[in-house]
């Protein structure tokens, strides 16, 4: 696993319940700030549980894609109290 994957996957696990962040952001974080594809592919590939993928949106809000379906990203979002359906 590349050095930008290792620090993609400790920004998301420090996502709190409730709270998200952007593709965008977690690229920056990370020291990359126009990787935001790189970062979403990472997580694509993401089935660690005590990595919260389905905390990082789309910039414009919406929440993007997750590994486990877009419907499924959006209940946890709506149950975490990060979006409304």
């Amino acid at each position: 696993m590349s050095e930008f994957s290792h620090k993609v996957y400790a920004i998301v696990k420090a996502i709190p319940e409730g709270q998200v962040m952007t593709y965008g952001e977690v690229a920056r974080q990370a020291g990359h700030s126009g990787a935001a594809r790189a970062v979403g592919t990472i997580l694509s590939k993401n089935f660690d549980p005590g990595i919260p993928c389905h905390r990082v949106i789309k910039s414009n809000g919406q929440p993007g894609q997750y590994n486990r379906g877009a419907d499924r990203k959006l209940e946890i979002l709506i149950q975490e109290g990060v979006m409304h359906g």
